[in-house]
């Protein structure tokens, strides 16, 4: 009977891997068809770029600049914004508009907080005071490339086109282990995973380290407000101008997600919320995403089975295969040290992965949550 469970579970483990390296197979040409996908250049619209700020995190100068720095026709704003005068952040911004001294832009310091979503709460006190018809979205650690603004704001000239979004890259804020970590998770497994979800039409994705929309629009839905209690605030803001009869489109430009990790607790609390708001949003998808770390189930194969060394290799092929498309796309150079991160970075995220299985409380900006069944969120004492 042992024997006949030992070779049940190996033959389980390959059909994982086999699946996990068919699903690493079909991201790489999701990724090279994303390669060849153009960023709009036009028409430019006046746009109001709200960015709302958490502390002086490494990089935050450089992201800063590079929102200022739009290569943008049309007339744009720069709004900053902090949720108190003693952040740190606050002196970033001022020394950030200093140097840019001809870019229209204010720092808005305003403590009022309208639901336990504080950086919605920052666009809701931003909101009033955009002077632009399109409104554009960028978190504090996302470090755009001098047309984004263009790329993301143009296609709403479209009247159907009711949100524009756009997926990103990572990038190490230091040279430290879990900032390097953390961006590996986001270049080899979230990017080139969300653009095969985009390719199948499955993901319905609006991801809210960039969100564009006409003002009228959000006025629409409620506001910024209307988003205030819940800690997926993008995907609901996506599927609020889906219920309009608005398209939502991916904007083919990678500006990169500036990582900052100083820790492995401060990476695990990161990577947990960001799995357990995944597995709210989509339980049934939330499974499948385990086929998408192919190197554990063939490892656990090879350890029960002579036969599951070969599969071992196939997904570790098939794993190499998708990790060197994606940074042939972003345009990295093959460095060993890089891909020597993969075996440990699987493991990280497939142990992140099963724990987010489970429900619990998240962590973000300080503060622990716990989250309803539809979405809210709620401030947890650290003993709940």
């Amino acid at each position: 009977m042992l024997d006949l469970l030992v070779l049940l579970a190996a033959v389980l483990a390959s059909l994982a891997a086999l699946a996990g390296g068919v699903t690493a197979l079909l991201a790489a040409r999701a990724m090279r068809r994303l390669a060849r996908q153009v960023p709009a250049a036009g028409p430019a619209l006046p746009a109001s770029i709200l960015k709302p700020l958490h502390r002086a995190e490494p990089g935050l100068r450089e992201n800063l600049l590079s929102t200022l720095d739009q290569a943008h026709a049309a007339p744009f704003e720069v709004l900053f914004a902090i949720p108190d005068a003693a952040d740190g952040a606050g002196p970033v911004a001022e020394a950030a508009m200093a140097a840019r001294p001809g870019i229209p832009a204010a720092l808005i310091r305003d403590s009022r907080l309208h639901g336990p979503n504080r950086k919605v709460s920052q666009l809701v006190n931003l909101e009033e005071h955009a002077a632009h018809p399109v409104l554009a979205v960028a978190d504090a650690d996302m470090r755009v490339p001098p047309h984004w603004l263009t790329a993301v704001t143009a296609p709403l000239a479209d009247p159907s086109v009711g949100l524009v979004t756009c997926l990103y890259r990572g990038e190490p804020a230091d040279g430290g282990l879990w900032s390097r970590l953390g961006a590996l998770w986001i270049d080899w497994q979230f990017l080139p995973h969300a653009c095969l979800g985009e390719s199948m039409g499955r993901a319905n994705g609006c991801y809210g380290a960039t969100m564009a929309l006409r003002a009228e629009t959000l006025e629409r839905i409620g506001g910024f407000q209307a988003l205030a209690g819940l800690l997926a605030d993008d995907h609901a803001l996506g599927a609020a101008v889906r219920r309009l009869g608005l398209r939502v489109v991916v904007a083919p430009v990678l500006p990169e997600h500036v990582q900052a990790e100083p820790g492995p607790g401060a990476l695990l609390a990161h990577e947990l919320r960001w799995a357990r708001t995944l597995r709210l949003l989509d339980p049934r998808g939330y499974w499948g995403m385990g086929l998408t770390y192919p190197l554990v189930p063939g490892l656990l194969a090879a350890l029960l089975a002579p036969w599951g060394w070969a599969v071992l290799a196939l997904a570790l092929v098939a794993r190499l295969v998708l990790v060197g498309t994606v940074d042939g796309v972003l345009g990295r150079p093959l460095r060993m040290a890089r891909l020597a991160l993969l075996p440990l970075r699987d493991l990280l995220s497939f142990a992140i992965w099963a724990v987010g299985l489970a429900r619990g409380t998240v962590t973000w900006q300080g503060q622990r949550y716990r989250m309803d069944r539809d979405g809210r969120m709620a401030e947890a004492g650290f003993g709940d």
